[in-house]
């Protein structure tokens, strides 16, 4: 699996202070960035060989969190996650990726797969709400996956096969450093990378 979203944690709070902190420029740098044709490739050569082989950790990680209750909007285990805040917790908090906050944004980063290119650590969307791409997982292998359901329930491991979960999957994505996002969805997780950059200064 070849994963390249925007790496906060190691590209930005732990970047060469030459190009990130102490760049007297860093205007320049960010416009440089929210111009690229490929805002997660920019970091593409520099995470890529860390991240292929963190899969297993990335798989076991997300396990972990089964049993952690589904809260709207919730993005921290300990308050309860929701589906895309369980998906943006499992890449931050292991790989220090950022993703984009909703699973229809999700759905724009990385080249769509089939289903029968599914391997463990790829992204698998539902139409849950009469939307597409309204939910989204993490694949981790023998046709199953793990996700923060829905109201009222838990972070479990469902099977793509089942009725329910196989007339609503809605497509799947691999993290490769490509994405369709538009330039304000970009423009906001560059926001939101220098906030958490801030945050980690301050610690």
């Amino acid at each position: 699996m070849v994963v390249l979203v925007l790496g906060f944690a190691f590209s930005l709070a732990h970047a060469n202070p030459a190009e990130v902190v102490g760049n007297k420029d860093a205007t320049k740098l960010e416009s440089k960035i929210e111009s690229t044709s490929s805002y997660f490739a920019r970091f593409t050569y520099q995470v890529v060989d860390s991240v292929s082989s963190k899969t297993e950790s990335l798989i076991n990680d997300a396990m972990q969190l089964i049993g952690v209750r589904y809260r709207w909007n919730g993005d921290l285990p300990q308050s309860g996650l929701d589906a895309s805040g369980f998906v943006r917790f499992v890449f931050r908090d292991k790989l220090g990726f950022l993703l984009p906050p909703k699973s229809s944004q999700m759905s724009k980063v990385g080249k769509p797969i089939t289903r029968e290119e599914l391997q463990p650590g790829d992204l698998v969307f539902f139409n849950t709400m009469r939307l597409t791409f309204s939910h989204v997982g993490i694949y981790i292998g023998d046709n199953k996956f793990i996700h923060s359901p829905a109201k009222g329930s838990t972070v479990r491991v469902d099977d793509l096969a089942s009725s329910y979960w196989d007339k609503r999957f809605d497509g799947a994505r691999r993290l490769d450093g490509s994405d369709e996002l538009s330039n304000a969805e970009r423009n906001a997780l560059i926001q939101e990378a220098k906030k958490l950059r801030l945050q980690t200064r301050n610690l």
